[in-house]
């Protein structure tokens, strides 16, 4: 075998359809759009949520309030979560991610006061409820707002 014998496999390759050449090629006259209708006509393609002149749903549907897409949204982190985490550790947004306690930062990582802390932890976040810093501190940890 020489590499001019080389070839793609079989069936891997086809011809392009060439469509509206005769009615033998199984593709003419119509070329495969049918008879007559919106679809069959030249330009005749339906924008997207179109319901053939009724209402369309994104209509229909009440419009109420307002969605800040500027918004600042943070990950939650209650203390209760921190419990499982041994005493004198940094516990920091990696350590969260690879905890799993966290999916993802977002714009940043809260913590709240739910649940209580007797471990004496070092806490790097965003942000601090009053109630989440005050427990922290009373276990003898530490704050440290990134």
């Amino acid at each position: 075998m020489k590499i001019q014998d080389l070839g793609p496999a079989y069936g891997s390759t086809t011809s392009r359809l060439r469509k509206g050449r005769g009615t033998g090629s199984g593709l003419g006259k119509t070329a495969g759009k049918g008879h007559k209708g919106q679809k069959a006509r030249t330009g005749g393609s339906i924008r997207r949520g179109f319901e053939g002149g009724q209402t369309p749903l994104y209509r229909r549907i009440p419009k109420r309030g307002f969605t800040n897409h500027f918004a600042t949204e943070y990950a939650i982190v209650n203390l209760a979560d921190l419990e499982r985490f041994d005493n004198d550790t940094v516990v920091d947004v990696n350590v969260l991610l690879s905890e799993g306690i966290i999916k993802k930062e977002l714009d940043g990582v809260k913590v709240l006061g739910n649940g209580n802390l007797t471990k004496k932890l070092t806490v790097i976040a965003t942000k601090f409820s009053k109630s989440a810093e005050e427990k922290i501190k009373a276990a003898g940890g530490k704050i440290e707002v990134k």
